[in-house]
């Protein structure tokens, strides 16, 4: 019997949204939304991705209400990759999945990104509370900035330039 590639005969809350996101590039995609990268070149020069795979996992993201596709009027028209409210309600997920790996390949020297509650400057805790004022900021309200651990050597395109610096979560780059 041949393996499946979906997870139709699973009647689970946790099939149905890897249904949406379980795909591979999915959530580095998703992750790059909350980044602020919302144009099609910017995604494939950061994640190294064939144009065949991304145009596919941001047409399944569109497809199903995740992202919504715009058309920029200047630049000769390209399509902007907008987060809807169904991405921002992937945060807390996506936080608990970058924390859990950064703790599953922590550097000696600290974490590789900080996530940092905007209005107090608090780093963010594991549960992405802010320990400071006890509250769990939506990604509006969190900047992100590089940590000790972070690695400059490892990419030198200018999406990922851009993202050294410290900047709000879902604000659109450039």
């Amino acid at each position: 019997m041949a393996l499946g590639i979906d997870y139709a005969r699973q009647d689970c809350s946790l099939a149905r949204a890897l249904e949406l996101v379980g795909e591979r590039w999915t959530m580095l995609i998703v992750r790059d939304c909350f980044f602020g990268i919302r144009r099609f070149g910017d995604f494939l020069v950061h994640l190294d991705i064939s144009k065949a795979v991304l145009t596919q996992r941001l047409g399944a993201l569109v497809d199903a209400g995740i992202l919504e596709k715009r058309a920029r009027t200047a630049e000769g028209g390209h399509d902007d990759y907008v987060p809807t409210a169904a991405l921002e309600g992937l945060w807390p997920a996506l936080f608990a999945l970058t924390y859990w790996g950064e703790e599953q390949t922590a550097k000696p020297e600290g974490r590789r990104r900080r996530f940092l509650h905007a209005p107090c400057g608090t780093d963010l805790g594991p549960l992405g509370l802010c320990p400071e004022c006890g509250v769990a900021p939506g990604p509006q309200d969190i900047d992100t900035d590089i940590g000790p651990g972070y690695d400059p050597d490892t990419r030198s395109d200018e999406v990922s330039m851009q993202l050294r610096t410290r900047r709000r979560l879902l604000e659109p780059l450039r």
